[in-house]
């Protein structure tokens, strides 16, 4: 029966076999005439000095005197500890009127390096009545085990240094512990986009891209798996011994996350993720790549319906973006070199063109109808351009006459209204015309994009218009991709090519490629200049002050070369956190050098350490935090917060809003967040749920001791998140940190700094 001062309803009822019944109702007060109600808090943290409070309720029509007792037990041992906790004055007499309540204080002190739990019993007597009410609270360490991370972004061939500000300066703190100092490092990312292929080959729907993408994740696994020996020995390494490669990013370097990944609600991503990587194995097998290739193809076959269209799924209408899709993904195996000669494949292809050809024309004759015989002056759609861009990749079979009128419309319009496109179109427009022969207007539409371009050292060249949308045309990773194809074959500028393809590959350095679609482009886009990318494996030495590590030293990961080295708490000292990275190419790929000279690679270094929470000082990496307090208080004009300020008194009762401002530099998803509050705070918000706030989605949860916020995407930008706590205990406080770290990407990792709370 629960404990409170209220009355319940007890019913019952009784019925016979012939369905008379009978029914009978009671009521319950659970009360006694002298009744002790502890007002504890959810937790206790080492450290803090608080007043254990409660009250004393007399139901009884005379006035009663007694004794109140708080003991403080170890559950663990049944030993008391009030004297650890500093409960000097465990007895106190109290005098309660008739029918009212008097309040009760105890003062305590929680002890450092506690670490139980603590069970409380309050126990209040008067004459030959008593009462009393025992819990168990926990008692949180006020030390912390922090993680702070420098990324360690490289390009291409040289020596890069790196400075490890806190580290360097640990040995000033008296309080910090050092746990372990881990440096990882991948010398060859572009592995990455081949561990994505099997991506494509596993979507569960048989829609005509998805299958298409079936198909075309097969197609490009020959292709790689015959293009060097070097590469097939990588996969069966992958499938054999080197088994960690399979794991999901999610999965990896358990050790340096805030957060258990069973804890979050990304447990099926990962397990997802390490599926489609193990599956690998089976996706270069090469004799099921065969039959798959085959397998899709007939399923394609299917979806094209007898006017030479692809219909979306089978037995709707066709579509003439999804035909237009497909034929471009035929183009780009053709650009790869990858053989593509099969009979029922070329007969979708000539039954596809002449489909969109005419429908070209049908555009071209109903833009004329409507407008009483003349060309509109500035008459094209996405559409339009797709298809220009999806002709250009089949010369061979040429634009039939009746169909040339309307093609060469749809060619002028595009050189003349370029500058009013999208990114992604004036890329394919530029790739159009060159393939055509107007090499000018196709120098100068990329000559207009590249001024535009960002440029920064560690993320590469890209656009600011990369924030993503709703339509097809609006995808960032489809447009680097496309731009990157653009750059490559149109000005041959390889210096940008490889800052594009650095930032594609950093982008699934904190994100897992989402669609079919963007993780085919990508995989395009990354190994255009053939296998050259995949083939070259860097040497990396990486200097800890006196403390080196060479990459051919160390059990390095087939393909990726990803390694791990780890140091313990003995060997960590303050001088590791200047850091020197050397990376010299052992192979230079096609090209002069020069893609080897721009290639990506990046690791990152790991410290933890122990330390006192109120100790603590702010980091910040891509991602920053501040954390701040505020009181909200009640004027004329309506609820006013004005911010605590360090050794600002708070009193009990006191409405206390939670503001958090984070910044984060680039997008990255599977994001964990976790604020931490003083023992003495009670939260409003104590349901989990899934929360909209500015276009951002995240979840919401509320621990004894922390709220923790899960984003499953986190776009570029700052965003600002306010929750309420009430007041309910006197005394000295810590508030403990807030952290947030890229489950991810761990490098990716920060946290606020610590402050104490005073309530009187």
């Amino acid at each position: 029966m629960p404990e409170a001062v209220t009355q319940w309803k007890w019913m019952s009822l009784a019925h016979s076999k012939d369905l008379a019944f009978g029914m009978n109702t009671k009521t319950i007060v659970t009360q006694k005439d002298l009744m002790v109600q502890p007002n504890a808090p959810r937790f206790l943290r080492e450290g803090d000095r608080m007043n254990f409070s409660g009250k004393i309720a007399n139901l009884t029509d005379k006035e009663l005197t007694g004794q109140v007792q708080l003991q403080l037990i170890d559950p663990t041992t049944n030993q008391s500890v009030d004297g650890w906790f500093h409960n000097v004055m465990p007895n106190q007499y109290f005098t309660v009127p008739a029918k009212q309540t008097v309040p009760v204080t105890f003062n305590m002190e929680i002890p450092y390096q506690y670490n139980k739990p603590v069970t409380y019993r309050l126990i209040a007597k008067a004459g030959d009545m008593s009462d009393g009410e025992e819990a168990v609270l926990p008692v949180v360490s006020n030390r912390m085990l922090v993680t702070e991370s420098l990324p360690l972004p490289v390009r291409g061939n040289g020596t890069k240094n790196f400075t490890f500000e806190k580290l360097v300066k640990s040995g000033s703190s008296e309080t910090l512990n050092n746990h372990s100092l881990t440096v990882e490092f991948t010398t060859n990312p572009a592995w990455y986009a081949v561990q994505a292929l099997p991506y494509l080959m596993e979507y569960p729907y048989d829609c005509a891209e998805q299958t298409f993408n079936r198909y075309y994740a097969n197609a490009l696994a020959t292709s790689i798996a015959n293009a060097s020996p070097k590469v097939k020995a990588v996969f069966e390494r992958w499938r054999t011994t080197d088994t960690a490669a399979l794991m999901s990013n999610l999965q990896k370097n358990q050790e340096l996350k805030s957060l258990l990944l069973e804890e979050t609600p990304w447990v099926m991503q990962a397990n997802n993720e390490a599926q489609q990587k193990k599956n690998i194995a089976l996706l270069f097998d090469l004799v099921r790549m065969s039959n798959e290739e085959a397998k899709a193809i007939g399923k394609l076959h299917e979806l094209q319906s007898s006017n030479g269209g692809f219909v979306w799924f089978k037995g709707g209408p066709d579509d003439r973006y999804m035909t237009q899709y497909i034929m471009t993904g035929v183009g780009h195996l053709k650009k790869l070199k990858v053989n593509t000669s099969n009979d029922q494949l070329n007969d979708m292809v000539k039954n596809a063109l002449p489909y969109l050809d005419a429908r070209m024309n049908e555009d071209y004759e109903f833009m004329m109808k409507h407008n009483k015989g003349k060309e509109d002056s500035d008459y094209i759609s996405p559409l339009h351009i797709q298809y220009l861009y999806m002709r250009s990749f089949y010369p061979e079979t040429g634009v039939p006459g009746n169909v040339f009128k309307a093609y060469n419309y749809y060619r002028k319009q595009a050189q003349k209204v370029w500058v009013k496109q999208s990114r992604y179109m004036q890329g394919m427009i530029a790739l159009s015309l060159f393939r055509t022969g107007d090499v000018q207007t196709a120098n100068n539409i990329l000559k207009s994009i590249k001024e535009n371009a960002i440029h920064n050292g560690e993320m590469g060249m890209y656009w600011k218009e990369f924030t993503g949308g709703y339509y097809w045309w609006q995808s960032p990773i489809e447009i680097q991709s496309l731009l990157i194809e653009a750059f490559t074959e149109v000005t041959k500028d390889m210096a940008s090519v490889n800052d594009m393809k650095l930032w594609l590959l950093k982008q699934k350095q904190t994100q897992n490629w989402k669609t079919t679609k963007a993780t085919a482009d990508a995989c395009y886009a990354l190994l255009l200049q053939g296998s050259d990318l995949l083939t070259n494996t860097p040497e990396v030495t990486i200097d800890l002050g006196n403390t080196v590590i060479r990459s051919k030293d160390q059990q390095q990961e087939a393909g990726t070369g990803y390694f791990k080295k780890v140091f313990d708490e003995k060997q960590v000292k303050p001088e590791m956190g200047n850091i020197k990275v050397t990376v010299t190419n052992t192979s230079s790929p096609t090209g002069g050098g020069r893609e080897g000279a721009g290639a990506a690679a990046w690791g990152a270094v790991y410290w933890q350490y122990f330390e006192n929470l109120d100790k603590i000082t702010p980091a910040a990496t891509p991602l920053q935090l501040t954390k701040k307090l505020f009181v909200e208080k009640n004027t004329d004009r309506g609820p006013v917060l004005e911010p605590i300020n360090e050794g600002q008194p708070l009193k009990v009762g006191d409405k206390v809003k939670v503001r958090i401002e984070l910044r984060v530099d680039r997008a990255m998803e599977y994001v964990h967040m976790k604020d931490m509050r003083a023992a003495c705070m009670e939260p409003v918000n104590v349901i989990s749920q899934f929360k909209w706030q500015g276009g951002l989605g995240y979840y919401e949860t509320t621990k004894d001791a922390s709220t923790n916020f899960f984003f499953g995407q986190l776009p570029k930008g700052t965003y600002v998140f306010e929750y309420p706590l009430f007041v309910t205990h006197t005394g000295t406080f810590s508030n403990g940190i807030t952290t947030i770290q890229c489950m991810y990407a761990p490098e990716f990792t920060s946290h606020s700094e610590g402050v104490h709370v005073t309530v009187e």
